[in-house]
């Protein structure tokens, strides 16, 4: 959960006193008041919803769940004036290749308004921009700035400008070593011999993304009347919502949104940015009744998806741009759960004659848990999704049966085959942690013969590690389950392996996993700077095995 704070007396004028029974709105809309004083109001927002970190799309939100401002808010906007343009560079393609852009005019600032773009500005960067990884953001007064702006990668010596909260001049290096900023995110320009900056058409520096913006030319303030909003990163559907949630938000304190024409070295087409198209959706009346437990018809469906903040038409639903968190009818379907009122609905006892008991896979699970946990290791968890990239080609694993997602949103399009690479794409995002680094998962894993299989492994790596350390925890892990693991000679090359550090794992004469040092090359493919050793069981396979031997 993510907090944001709101002026008090800002949301009793815009929204209504903040009495028991508005509280009690607030937690049936999916937030909850963590503290309130006599000048301020926190509230809990779920990281799902990053449309809620400024007030102005709280408001907007809670209104039409309120019943008072319902449907798909419009927004107008501008199309792009006389050298209304940023022309990326194809220098940014290697090092932070994707922006997108817009300008906002006629804002009317002061210091609540300002605190407010501020707050929703880091809570962006630390949630849907992955602290920065991601998405980066700048907010520039237009006034200080001479259009066309130019995205483009230089030698950090030849970069120079005051940074933000600085009176010295630095280059982009002294910005990584001295700035508190640039020490702090160094890390995601680590090992790059070009830095991003973004340029007006004077050549002064606004900004080294995703580090800093410039004192001269980034910080906004009470007298800025009209700004330019640059997100950068690498992926552009994410910079796409982002700049969404930050357009309308500014759109919202009355200011004049107008779009920018980008201009890319390395991509042929043009593209304007911002667009505010909402997507369609279909919607099954079946489906939510179904799911929900109710009996609504169309008219009460249009009712509530509308307090929801969508339109809705004969079965078909438009979201709006800045919602990220709808993927799926099963999330339009909890949006219409929340309309109606989580507190409309009537728990009953299930009509079922057994006693519940914890199913044994999970005890299993905790146990195996706690083992590792013992050993030093600390427990990860990532998506069922991944991409082919990471599942083959960084792998060395030749693509075939793979699973895929229809009319996936992101390019994580394909069910995962194993935890092993996670655990490498875990280790190369951590590069620069303390060593060493010790991880396992416990998930679930898919496969396709004659029709798609799902079971569960666990995996656990060590960095930097060897061959005998990794056997050592698998053998410990044995030993507590009271069940021999002993490592056999693989009979099959495992392609991601050093041949003759790699092996098959036996429990008993059933085959349950592999274990190795990853090869030298599928280190480099993830960038890791230290060996890796790892192994990965099939959890479904050995927990079938110490439930019979229990009976």
């Amino acid at each position: 959960m993510t907090n944001v704070t709101f002026s008090k007396k800002i949301f009793e004028k815009d929204i209504g006193k903040i009495d028991e029974k508005m509280q009690e709105r607030i937690a049936m809309f999916g937030t909850t008041v963590e503290e309130m004083g006599n000048e301020e109001i926190t509230i809990d927002v779920s990281p799902n919803r990053p449309d809620l970190l400024s007030y102005h799309g709280f408001r907007r939100s809670f209104l039409a769940f309120l019943g008072k401002k319902t449907g798909l808010m419009k927004y107008k906007l501008n199309p792009p004036e006389k050298n209304y343009q940023v022309l990326a560079d194809s220098s940014v393609k290697n090092v932070r290749p994707f922006t997108v852009c817009a300008i906002v005019k006629d804002l009317k600032l002061d210091d609540e308004k300002i605190k407010e773009i501020i707050d929703v500005q880091e809570k962006l960067h630390a949630t849907l921009g992955r602290k920065r990884k991601k998405v980066a953001i700048g907010i520039y007064p237009l006034e200080k700035i001479k259009l066309p702006i130019t995205f483009k990668a230089l030698e950090p010596d030849k970069i120079k400008f005051i940074p933000l909260e600085s009176e010295k001049e630095m280059s982009g290096l002294e910005i990584l070593q001295k700035h508190p900023a640039g020490k702090e995110y160094a890390h995601l320009l680590a090992g790059k011999e070009k830095f991003p900056v973004f340029s007006d058409a004077d050549g002064k520096i606004l900004s080294m993304p995703p580090i800093i913006n410039s004192q001269t030319t980034g910080k906004v303030t009470e007298k800025t009347k009209d700004v330019f909003v640059e997100c950068s990163g690498f992926d552009v559907n994410s910079l796409k919502k982002t700049l969404n949630i930050l357009v309308t938000t500014l759109a919202d304190m009355n200011g004049k949104v107008f779009q920018m024409e980008l201009k890319s070295g390395y991509i042929t087409r043009k593209e304007i940015t911002p667009s505010l198209e909402p997507e369609e959706m279909k919607i099954s009346i079946e489906n939510t009744n179904r799911t929900l437990g109710l009996n609504l018809n169309e008219k009460q469906l249009k009712e509530f998806l509308e307090k929801a903040g969508y339109e809705y038409n004969k079965g078909s639903v438009k979201i709006p741009a800045w919602r990220t968190d709808v993927l799926h009818e099963v999330d339009l379907i909890e949006d219409v759960a929340i309309a109606y009122g989580y507190e409309n609905f009537i728990p009953e006892i299930p009509e079922i004659s057994t006693i519940g008991a914890e199913d044994y896979g999970e005890v299993l699970k905790r146990k195996i848990s706690e083992i590792l946990s013992g050993l030093g290791m600390l427990e990860v968890s990532s998506y069922h999704l991944t991409t082919k990239d990471e599942q083959f080609s960084k792998m060395d694993i030749q693509e075939k049966n793979f699973i895929r997602l229809d009319g996936s949103k992101t390019e994580y399009n394909i069910l995962r085959e194993n935890l092993s690479h996670y655990l490498l794409k875990i280790f190369s995002e951590n590069v620069d942690s303390e060593y060493p680094q010790k991880i396992f998962e416990i998930g679930k894993v898919f496969g396709k013969k004659n029709k798609i299989e799902e079971k569960e492994n666990f995996a656990a790596a060590i960095s930097s590690g060897n061959f005998t350390e990794i056997k050592q925890i698998a053998e410990n892990l044995g030993k507590m389950l009271d069940i021999e693991i002993s490592i056999k000679e693989s009979d099959k090359n495992i392609p991601f392996l050093i041949e003759g550090r790699a092996a098959k794992l036996i429990a008993g004469e059933k085959e349950i996993g592999i274990i190795g040092e990853v090869h030298p090359k599928i280190l480099k493919n993830w960038k890791l700077k230290m060996p890796v050793a790892l192994f990965e069981i099939d959890f479904s396979c050995l927990a079938e095995m110490i439930a019979k031997r229990n009976l």
